[in-house]
């Protein structure tokens, strides 16, 4: 399995705004995809800082969803909520209970 972070950073009054996007318009398109396993949002409501998270069964179908656009259309979605730039990181999922 793999998974894909996106690690943002808002206004701490924000981070509502951006898990309800993230729920209401993100995850409904990536349980589309082949290979989707799920996501998570988590975030620091100290400092603005959030992680997305979004789980695949393999890496194929994790940068298929990049070769495609989508995964660049669904960043496009919280540019209101940038303070700086995001930062894109992938990690095979080596144990998860």
């Amino acid at each position: 399995m793999y998974a894909r972070l996106l690690v943002i950073h808002t206004e701490i009054k924000r981070i509502d705004d951006a898990a309800m996007l993230f729920e209401e318009s993100v995850i409904p398109l990536c349980k589309e995809k082949k290979g989707y396993k799920g996501a998570s949002f988590l975030a620091d409501r100290k400092t603005g800082k959030c992680i997305l998270i979004t789980r695949w069964d393999s890496e194929e179908h994790m940068l298929a969803t990049e070769q495609s656009r989508f995964f660049q259309e669904q960043v496009v979605k919280f540019m209101g909520f940038f303070k700086s730039d995001p930062i894109r990181e992938a990690y095979e999922v080596v144990i998860q209970d």
